[in-house]
């Protein structure tokens, strides 16, 4: 289900992101161990999804590797996006955004039920 979601996210195929997820998903957005971003349910996840398209020309997760507790499972992310607008901090369009993070999936009932993308 992870590696469908995040192949779907490089895609930009927002139904493929959204076919495991439980219609409670609980998306958070971490930026140096701040919230930033959260969305709670299925139809403010999608909106979410669909807004933030528009800023990118190309992205693309990479699974770097995998850990699995319990209920999580935790993936280390290699992230690179071009940018497809000009950003208030200066970035522009066609710049290119490359990151490391991570991204923690919950499950419930064999769906995705949270995601925590940490940076």
């Amino acid at each position: 289900m992870i590696e469908s979601y995040i192949n779907a996210y490089n895609d930009f195929d927002l139904d493929g992101m959204l076919k495991d997820l439980h219609h409670e998903i609980v998306f958070e957005n971490i930026t140096q161990g701040k919230v930033d971003l959260k969305t709670e349910g299925i139809d403010a996840f999608k909106k979410q999804a669909e807004s933030a398209k528009q800023y990118f020309k190309k992205r693309k997760q990479l699974i770097e590797s995998w850990k699995f507790t319990d209920q999580i499972v935790t993936v280390e992310i290699d992230y690179k996006g071009v940018l497809a607008v000009d950003l208030l901090n200066g970035m522009k369009s066609g710049d290119t955004i490359q990151l490391k993070g991570k991204s923690e999936f919950v499950f419930k009932n064999n769906k995705i039920i949270g995601i925590q993308d940490k940076s």
